[in-house]
């Protein structure tokens, strides 16, 4: 059994420094890794990433994340990915990362993926260039999810995890504003893991969101935004043979 802890959307500032690390050196106690879902600061300045990547540093178990659009703010997402991976997390984006857990192989393919909408209600790749851009920005993270899940899978991983930002089900965004879910998530995304395969996929960004959904395929999918899960991380079970 591989226990995963998993927390998205902890914006942090200058003034949260020591906010979550007394609960984060608990984790050798009850979870093998840590996995981010992106928003880990307020406005993506490397001042807020130094902050997060002190909360984060020589931690006892593997630390893996994604970056979210509050990471992106400042515009200077290599800083904030340079000071993080130098505190020692492996920051994903479009790629595929093996973790040792108890003797088993994991692997997380992460992305921070896009927005776009649900089947019934999405963008399409039609008209301006700036909206075929829009679709097309999240056709391309889709495409490299799966690709890093697909690569995991012929790595001979004994789980795999799909880790996102934005989220790949419409599920997770009840409690949102309906008029907001083409900005929170794809079902692009959702393609790509049931087609690729995974045993769990995580994602933030959702605020207002649920944390349990589903993909058509059956992979569970879970909304683990700090606003939504209440708590400095949730941990999650992977049955493995």
């Amino acid at each position: 059994m591989i226990r995963v802890a998993a927390v998205g959307d902890i914006h942090m500032g200058l003034d949260s420094q020591g906010l979550l690390r007394p609960a984060f050196e608990t984790l050798p106690d009850c979870a093998d890794l840590l996995l981010l879902a992106g928003d880990l600061t307020r406005h993506g300045t490397p001042e807020e990433a130094r902050v997060v990547a002190q909360e984060v540093r020589d931690l006892p178990v593997p630390v893996v994340a994604v970056l979210g659009n509050h990471d992106h703010h400042d515009e200077q997402p290599e800083k904030v990915t340079a000071l993080l991976q130098d505190a020692g997390v492996t920051v994903l984006e479009g790629e595929g990362t093996v973790v040792e857990c108890a003797g088993t192989r994991v692997g997380i393919a992460g992305t921070k993926g896009f927005g776009g909408g649900f089947v019934g209600r999405s963008a399409g790749e039609f008209g301006e260039p700036i909206m075929k851009e829009f679709v097309r920005t999240t056709r391309r993270s889709a495409d490299s999810l799966h690709a890093a899940l697909k690569e995991l899978d012929d790595e001979g991983c004994a789980a795999r995890v799909a880790l996102t930002h934005f989220s790949p089900v419409a599920d997770t965004l009840a409690g949102e504003p309906p008029e907001i879910h083409p900005f929170l998530g794809s079902y692009l995304l959702a393609e790509a893991i049931d087609t690729a395969g995974a045993d769990l996929a995580v994602h933030g960004h959702a605020h207002l969101g649920s944390e349990h959904g589903m993909t058509a395929g059956g992979v569970r999918v879970r909304n683990v935004a700090q606003p939504v899960i209440r708590r400095a991380f949730n941990v999650y079970r992977l049955g493995v043979a």
